[in-house]
């Protein structure tokens, strides 16, 4: 494991949580995602579903967990089923977690092997009237991949075809919204090694250098401090690339005089961050690019400032398009005329800024959140404003990772950060 480990208290207060919003009677699964196959031997790197990992901390594949809190044995109030290492394991892959070592992590004390989990989970199944199961409910999922869960699924509705079925989602998008401060935690490690890769290629950019060879820098930083991968995957655009939302090409050399976005965040014990910075390739902003870069940092300055308790997205989102479109007005980019005629569905400043200014982040990037769900302290948002002026080859964003706190303005999980201009182009300058 490169990362260190987290506390298991973390996940045992999850779980303490999760039983909370339990029908009586009921038996809850919780599946790896599976390792996908790429072509011939191939497969890609294993990442673990969220939602196991979330409850249980457990990173290996081909793992089940089953909390059944009525369960009539007090020791099947929760299990934990592991892959049986073996010798061949060992020496082609390496040895999967121990008992011993499974309830190290988790704080489950009861874990079997895979192998038993037919038998045990028969028997719970007929001591409850609900199972829970889970579904990829998140409102950008592409859900045409056949997963455990939707496998798990058939098998419940064959082999338990009088059980009242139940939704984990809507349980786990209200839990996963509000983060404890062992999470904060683990993302302020992701954010501070996400610095170090910003900082490192301030120190590195120049004319005449290739976007990948960017990507590669920061890559290098974030694998050396213990970081497993991207949290998603980067984007390093110059110049017009920079008004492509989802350029991920990183193909183009960066030019003198053009801009360079970089949207980028470590991946730190599963814990994402999300930071985008814009800055000159040749280490000093054009009066043109400074005054549209200082507008973008007005606008997420001030969004940030609205992310308290009791205010929710959806009005926050029309508040900032306010901010946005008098920003937009001074540049000289739309008119109060524009305004006045826009389609409300549409307003005027879309055309320069046509993505939503903040997501819940968490252990997905995009975490589970709802958007009418008012906020609460301990929910930690990104806030990314950003303009983009396709007719000038420029497209400037700026983004941070904010926590919402009891009272007075989110924490800052970014603040050490350089996003001023005199601050960027000092170091570039160096």
């Amino acid at each position: 494991m490169r990362y260190d480990k987290i506390d298991q208290n973390l996940f045992i207060e999850n779980r303490k949580r999760f039983v909370e919003r339990l029908n009586d009677s009921s038996v809850a699964v919780f599946n790896s995602n599976d390792i996908m196959p790429t072509s011939a031997d191939g497969t890609m790197p294993f990442i673990q579903h969220t939602d196991i990992f979330w409850m249980s901390g457990i990173d290996q594949e081909k793992s089940i967990l089953v909390i059944n809190p009525d369960a009539k044995d007090p020791a099947h109030k929760e299990i934990l089923f592991l892959i049986e290492t073996n010798d061949e394991i060992a020496i082609w892959e390496g040895a999967k977690l121990t008992k011993e070592q499974a309830t190290e992590v988790s704080g489950i004390e009861s874990v079997y092997w895979l192998s038993e989990f037919d038998t045990v989970f028969k028997s719970l199944a007929f001591d409850s009237e609900y199972i829970y199961l889970n579904t990829n409910e998140h409102l950008r999922a592409d859900t045409t991949v056949q997963t455990p869960d939707d496998r798990f699924i058939a098998e419940c509705k064959r082999n338990f075809p009088l059980h009242k079925l139940e939704r984990l989602a809507p349980i786990m998008h209200d839990l996963r919204t509000v983060k404890n401060q062992y999470e904060i935690d683990v993302m302020q490690k992701a954010c501070n090694i996400t610095e170090k890769g910003f900082r490192r290629v301030l120190d590195f950019v120049k004319p005449g250098v290739i976007e990948y060879e960017i990507e590669a820098e920061i890559t290098h930083e974030f694998v050396r401090n213990g970081s497993r991968r991207h949290a998603y995957t980067p984007i390093i655009a110059s110049g017009f690339n920079a008004c492509v939302l989802h350029y991920i090409d990183n193909d183009q050399v960066c030019n003198d005089g053009d801009l360079l976005l970089m949207d980028f965040g470590c991946e730190y014990g599963n814990y994402a961050s999300d930071l985008t910075r814009t800055i000159p390739v040749n280490g000093k902003f054009t009066e043109r690019q400074a005054a549209v870069y200082s507008a973008v940092l007005r606008v997420h300055k001030d969004a940030a400032k609205m992310l308290v308790p009791g205010n929710n997205l959806m009005d926050y989102h029309v508040e900032v398009g306010k901010l946005m479109t008098k920003e937009l007005i001074d540049l000289g980019l739309i008119t109060q005329e524009d305004v006045d005629n826009e389609d409300p569905k549409w307003p005027a400043y879309k055309k320069f800024f046509m993505h939503g200014t903040s997501h819940h982040i968490g252990v997905d990037v995009h975490d589970y959140g709802h958007r009418y769900k008012t906020f609460e302290a301990g929910m930690v948002f990104t806030v990314e404003p950003g303009i983009y002026i396709r007719e000038e080859n420029m497209g400037i964003r700026i983004e941070n990772d904010y926590v919402i706190q009891e009272s007075g303005e989110p924490f800052d999980l970014m603040k050490n950060i350089p996003f001023e201009i005199e601050e960027i182009e000092s170091i570039m300058q160096k």
